[in-house]
């Protein structure tokens, strides 16, 4: 293809003939080269390179060895995240609240040795009657009544879960509170007897000095504690769908009123995650994570 400066000196060249015939070709020839020019189609400028996106995963008792912890939850040895993995959130529980993940602290060493940036999460529960006898007049709040002790109970998972990521020598800022349907420890009917489980266990936390969130999902949260608004950070998930998915519920899927913060997806042996935009700095990874 000839560029401008290559054309334009031989056009000009034919207008200088003094014949009137070489003055007309002149002027043919620009001409032709101006149409030419025209009809070449306009250079667009690159686009900006794709954003990256910080990708990590999520592990918990089914990535145990198989056969380890209770048995309505015994862990089936699935895979732990990709080599490509730049954080790991790990679950402290084995299910239902009061049992410990089986594998913590091993799960807690795979991550230190990879130096990952590392968070924790954990399963809230409603707690059985002889949970409620146990641990329902312990508590800060006061136990009158059944609601009172259900606090009480909220708290002392976190306050259980806690010493747990204490044992294994996980060092965290943040804690996710999982709230969702779980068959093997139904919720309650009652909605406000639900959120004071949940109510609980974040101020469980909180008093212990670390910061919380929620995982959830709109359908699951309504189910379990109704209109309740606590506005923390969430955690979104698009199910067994897509990373694509899991970036479109960090602009949708609100449940609770607060920011998405990073977003879930699984295949049949892995759950992966996605920081949210604007947190995946470094700066904003420290809120949420332990980096080793």
């Amino acid at each position: 293809m000839l560029s401008e400066e290559h054309v334009l000196p031989f056009s000009w060249s034919i207008m200088r003939r003094s014949t009137r015939r070489g003055r007309l070709l002149g002027i043919i020839a620009t001409l032709a080269v101006c149409a030419v020019t025209l009809a070449l189609p306009a250079v667009s400028p690159q686009p900006a390179a794709a954003a990256t996106h910080l990708v990590g995963g999520d592990v918990s008792w089914p990535n145990c060895p198989k056969g380890m912890g209770i048995p309505s939850r015994r862990s089936e040895g699935q895979p732990m995240p990709l080599s490509t993995a730049k954080f790991v959130i790990i679950g402290l529980t084995n299910g239902p609240a009061f049992y410990v993940n089986p594998c913590l602290a091993a799960q807690v060493t795979w991550a230190k040795n990879r130096h990952l940036w590392t968070g924790a999460y954990s399963m809230t529960t409603y707690p059985t009657p002889y949970q409620v006898t146990r641990y329902g007049a312990s508590g800060p709040h006061a136990h009158r009544y059944l609601w009172g002790k259900l606090w009480n109970v909220g708290y002392a998972q976190a306050r259980y879960n806690v010493a747990s990521l204490r044992r294994a020598g996980l060092t965290v800022p943040f804690v996710w509170v999982d709230v969702e349907d779980y068959p093997v420890r139904p919720w309650s009917g009652n909605a406000e007897w639900n959120r004071q489980v949940v109510r609980g266990a974040l101020a469980g936390y909180r008093a212990l000095g670390y910061r919380v969130g929620v995982y959830s999902t709109p359908t699951q949260w309504a189910r379990v504690v109704g209109s309740f608004r606590t506005r923390l950070p969430e955690w979104r998930t698009a199910g067994g769908t897509s990373m694509g998915a899991a970036l479109g519920k960090c602009s949708s899927g609100q449940f609770q009123g607060g920011p998405a913060v990073l977003a879930q997806w699984w295949d049949a042996h892995r759950d992966y995650d996605v920081m949210c935009a604007g947190y995946g700095t470094r700066d904003a990874m420290r809120r949420y994570f332990h980096h080793y």
